[in-house]
């Protein structure tokens, strides 16, 4: 059991007869009335986002997990087949559980949540940042860079980013997955 000043980002807790994610958390002091915590929470079991308030003090009953690195081999119907860089176990896992999806791509090392009692996976955290190579990309005019302007781009996994016009076919560029944005272009 935990309470409300043991929220962190990250944490997973059992609520309401399923097992959650804690997305964004804040702490409020309101000049009147008591202190309360308002938190983003997402279920592991249907991906659905939840606005959620707890009072101050409130116990809650965390989920104690296991991060562990598996490495992405390739994907069949709708799964997506993970392996175990120590132990060479591979398991698979539904399209659903990861967010940004469109840019994983083969050999790609992501983090598995498991429950530790149970042994189940819960989650799949890509990373924060990805390379990954530009495919097609209209070039851009001479003279047209004064503004920030973006042009659509696609990458190698087939994903749309919206990139700058000066990069060009073949270039490599930082993705962050969780927001999709392009980041910065990378040297090779």
């Amino acid at each position: 059991m935990a309470t409300t000043s043991d929220i962190r980002k990250g944490m997973c807790l059992e609520h309401n007869h399923d097992t959650y994610i804690i997305v964004e958390f804040q702490h409020v002091k309101p000049g009147k009335g008591n202190a309360f915590v308002r938190t983003k929470i997402k279920s592991l079991t249907t991906g659905k986002v939840l606005d959620h308030t707890f009072p101050a003090g409130h116990k809650v009953q965390d989920v104690r997990v296991e991060r562990r690195q598996y490495q992405f081999l390739y994907e069949a119907d709708k799964r997506l087949n993970f392996m175990n860089q120590e132990t060479y176990e591979q398991i698979d896992i539904e399209r659903e559980m990861l967010d940004g999806v469109q840019f994983l791509k083969e050999g790609e090392v992501c983090e598995v949540l498991f429950h530790a009692e149970k042994e189940i996976p819960l989650a799949v955290m890509m990373p924060q940042y990805v390379h990954l190579q530009i495919t097609y990309v209209e070039p851009g005019v001479k003279g047209d860079t004064a503004t920030n302007t973006l042009t659509p781009a696609e990458v190698e996994t087939g994903a749309e980013v919206r990139v700058p016009l000066f990069i060009k076919n073949g270039d490599l560029i930082k993705i962050n997955t969780e927001t999709g944005e392009y980041m910065e272009r990378v040297k090779n």
